[in-house]
């Protein structure tokens, strides 16, 4: 079968170079002289060969084909896929920051040292907790990192018999597998009607045994939980603690502080929210924050500011101890240092807000054309349902994420969270103008539609890319990752 698209190999014409190299003015070497015999190859590496514009022609097509936000609209729920400002990625490229080296003696690192405590301070102030640390790669790794020293506070009380951790049924996949990681056993807690921990069964699996609970909130519906001061209160009289989990703190910021509302510590993913391109596998920065009680904990070291200089805490008995090598991903935290710098405190009240009106806009002009899975207002997200098209002519939830494509969308997340049948999760985040949001909100009426009179048009969506469907069963199982020489 012909390559959909053209590999550069395919391109690749005998003869053709991309270089010029003037005559060789040394006297050449045979290839045995300068490599031993059983480290040569029997025959060239069959490199393509091309010229230098048809070299940048291919590799510019290939960066057309990618989609990014800085090309189109992610209405991707609970990634909070949004517009990063630039000059946030200048100043995190800046020469001090950019080849500053993990080992440089503290002196000669005063700039980087004050951003990790000033951001400290701030990332504290905006969540309701005491310290913060930057260790953690990602969000699943501030997770571990936050259920580490939540065992480690219950041992160093000598409450060796707290084992569990209530995880609610709509959390995001990573909780349960973090608290597993952390030598902790799962129990998973049902939702009510209106998209809230159901405070029956949360009441029935509290005991002594409760080490904590992890919480999203507002959760993976996108609904601020109705009844978060009753599950903390109850969490707390049961000597538990009380996990956030951040993902979706890009509808809270500057609005609700989760330290002010129980939680004990809390995890922000500041890929996510504060101002770092996200996706393609990183970096990432998933710092952990703590109240006052868990503080001895943290990992180390900490950063400290006494008699004018910056210094490296690095006495903590009670630390559980590195979890990454050296600081965290520092790139990363000086764009959120900076994007906070930039916007201030207003800024992040008009952030949360944008998202949320951003949100609770397209779920009303959304509504009467597919299934909601909870009609009332939300937050930075809601979700959809296609249950009505499948049940009617059978295209589902992926099939009209396919069909999006062919009107220049993304495709939102899908099948997520479990609970709902034919799950669509939309999230607009705030960087996204009304007139995108009814380009949007256009193409999803016209799919509805067309799911009724022309279903195999969806069914049978992309229309307009390289390739439409893959089996993508077996491309998962049967990856092919590298591309082999045809030697016939």
């Amino acid at each position: 079968m012909t390559d959909p698209v053209k590999t550069i190999f395919n391109r690749s014409v005998p003869g053709r170079t991309g270089f010029s190299l003037p005559a060789c003015d040394v006297p050449e070497l045979e290839p045995n002289e300068m490599i031993p015999e059983q480290f040569l190859r029997s025959r060239a590496p069959g490199l393509p060969e091309l010229s230098e514009t048809d070299v940048v022609r291919h590799f510019t097509g290939l960066s057309r084909e990618n989609y990014g936000e800085d090309s189109g609209f992610y209405p991707l729920g609970s990634c909070t896929m949004k517009y990063n400002p630039k000059m946030n990625e200048d100043a995190a490229a800046l020469a001090g920051f950019e080849k500053v080296h993990p080992l440089q003696p503290e002196q000669t690192v005063q700039g980087c040292l004050q951003i990790l405590f000033e951001l400290d301070k701030m990332l504290a102030e905006i969540t309701g907790v005491e310290r913060m640390t930057f260790q953690p790669a990602a969000g699943a790794h501030g997770e571990l990192t936050g259920l580490m020293m939540i065992k480690a506070y219950h041992e160093s009380r000598g409450d060796t018999k707290r084992t569990k951790i209530l995880v609610p049924d709509s959390a995001h996949g990573t909780n349960p597998a973090s608290s597993a990681a952390a030598g902790f056993d799962v129990v998973e807690i049902k939702s009510d009607k209106r998209g809230n921990v159901d405070l029956e069964d949360l009441k029935d699996h509290i005991g002594e045994d409760t080490a904590g609970m992890m919480l999203t909130n507002p959760n993976t519906l996108g609904l601020f939980d109705e009844h978060i001061l009753e599950i903390s209160e109850a969490i707390h009289a049961a000597g538990g603690l009380l996990y956030y989990d951040g993902a979706n703190a890009n509808a809270i910021v500057g609005v609700c502080r989760p330290g002010d509302i129980g939680f004990d510590v809390v995890h922000l993913n500041l890929h996510k929210t504060f101002s770092t391109p996200h996706g393609g596998g990183g970096p990432g920065s998933g710092p952990v924050g703590v109240t006052k009680k868990l503080v001895p904990f943290l990992p180390g070291p900490l950063v400290e500011f006494e008699n004018g200089v910056y210094r490296f805490d690095r006495n903590r008995p009670g630390s559980i101890g590195r979890v990454k090598t050296f600081f965290g991903n520092f790139g990363v935290i000086v764009k959120a240092y900076t994007y906070l710098c930039s916007i201030g405190a207003e800024g992040l009240v008009q952030v949360s807000r944008a998202a949320v009106l951003n949100a609770n806009y397209l779920r009303v002009k959304l509504k009467d054309y597919y299934g909601i899975a909870y009609d009332r207002a939300c937050m930075h997200e809601f979700v959809l349902s296609a249950s009505s098209q499948k049940a009617s002519n059978g295209v589902t939830a992926n099939d009209i994420a396919k069909r999006l494509i062919d009107f220049s969308f993304h495709p939102p997340t899908v099948y997520f969270p479990l609970i709902v049948h034919e799950a669509l999760m939309i999230e607009p985040t705030e960087t996204e103008s009304k007139e995108t949001l009814d380009e949007f909100i256009d193409a999803m009426i016209q799919i509805a539609k067309e799911a009724r009179t022309d279903p195999e048009l969806v069914k049978t969506a992309p229309h307009t890319t390289a390739v439409s469907r893959f089996d993508e069963t077996r491309a998962a199982r049967f990856p092919i990752l590298t591309w082999h020489r045809d030697e016939g």
